[in-house]
Formats: structure tokens, sequence, C-alpha cells
């Protein structure tokens, strides 16, 4: 099976911009005792409703906690996961806020890798079998006529990449926060033991990279999508 890391397409002309948030998130975590970093996550669960949750209040502000509260407030809302999902500091869930204008193609991808897509381009998908394509809701207003139906693609985070395209003798992450202690590599290797056989699209777990497998990359360029660049990433 091949394998592709997935970027936004900035040669295709279009102009569409979206700022919004998602609804709640953990806090970052403010000076880690074991790694003296302070530092947040761009993992998001769109679909996860925290509503249940108490005391909501606590996840309606972005910033950074001692590490102790995040863990606390991190076990509130963790029964509430998909099955498999991960938690790290700064997780953002619920429907993405905000407002959007211009034209959009079939996908949209932002700086922090949030992957949005035409509702019709991801029906189209669906019913090609493709696995683990689950679109989200979106509270975005559109400042235009004729406005697009967009969701957000939950990307879970599994898969890793393979220890030898980093440098030799590299330290684990953070046993406290988790956080990487590596640069993302510029070379990439995926780790083919630690791959999911259930899914088409996902997020690795150890470095906020987009993969897809090649079912997806055929099945887009099939059907016309646009919006998306794929560029082949080994696997051993």
């Amino acid at each position: 099976m091949q394998y592709f890391a997935i970027d936004e397409d900035k040669s295709a002309g279009y102009t569409g911009f979206i700022n919004a948030a998602h609804k709640w998130g953990l806090p970052g975590v403010r000076n880690c005792p074991a790694c003296k970093t302070t530092w947040s996550s761009i993992l998001a669960y769109p679909s996860v409703d925290l509503t249940p949750v108490a005391a909501l209040a606590d996840f309606e502000k972005a910033r950074a906690e001692p590490i102790e509260e995040y863990e606390r407030l991190r076990e509130l809302v963790r029964p509430l996961l998909p099955p498999g999902a991960l938690l790290e500091p700064g997780t953002t869930f619920g429907p993405a806020v905000g407002t959007a204008q211009g034209s959009f193609g079939s996908f949209t991808m932002s700086c922090l890798g949030a992957l949005r897509v035409r509702r019709e381009a991801l029906e189209k998908l669906q019913a090609e079998g493709l696995r683990g394509l689950k679109g989200c809701r979106m509270q975005v207003r559109f400042r235009q006529r004729n406005s697009p139906d967009l969701l957000e693609l939950e990307l879970l985070p599994v898969g890793r990449l393979h220890p030898d395209c980093l440098p030799p003798n590299s330290p684990p992450p953070c046993p406290r926060c988790s956080r990487p202690q590596v640069h993302k590599p510029k070379k990439l290797l995926l780790d083919a033991r630690t791959f999911p056989a259930d899914l088409d699209l996902f997020r690795l777990a150890d470095y906020s990279i987009e993969i897809c497998t090649e079912r997806f990359a055929d099945a887009y360029r099939r059907l016309g999508l646009d919006g998306l660049v794929f560029k082949p990433v080994p696997i051993a």
C-alpha cells in the first residue's frame, strides 16, 4: 500500500478564508516540570460535545496552565472521546465557530492542518467505500450569498514515523507531558507496524502530518476533486 502526505494546493486559485476556532479546548501546559516547555497541540475532535461536563467554563478560553490543572481537566473529557483517541495539551473539541468568505474548492486546509471539505465531495468519496471519513458540522457564518456547505473532517491520530528517519539516539517524548523532543525530520519514513488497516485518511500520532492511502488519492483524482496535493511517503 502506498501512502501520501497531504498538503493544500496553493496553485488552485481559490480565495477562501476561514477565521474560526473550535468551541472548547484543553489548556496548554505551562512550564512542564519535566521538559520545562510551554506548548499546545493542534489535535482536534470536532465531533466531541463537551456539554455534559459540569465545569464547562474551564474549557472555553485558550490558555496555558500548570500541568496538574491540564491533567485534571483532561480526565474530565476522556470518557467523551472516540475509541483510540489521544489527548494532548491544547486539544480542542466541538464545531469550529467563526466566519468565512471567498471561493472554496472541494477541499480547504488550514495552516494548522484542519481539513474542510464540501459536503457533496465528501459524499462522493464515501460512496467509493473509503474508510474513516467523518465530516463534522461547522458553525461558520459566510459573508456572501451562495455559500458552500463545508464540513470539517475529524482526523484520528494514528500511525508513527519510523525511528530510522529520526536522528540517532533521539530522546523519547517527554515522560510527563508527551511533547516530542525531536523536530519533525525533513525526510519522512513511515512505520508500517503502527499503521491502521481500516482508515484511508488520518493524522500521525507523533507529528502533525496528514496522511492518506493510495485508495483515497486515486478516488480523489478519479472524481475530479481539487484543493489538495499528494506527496508519496515511503514506508518500512
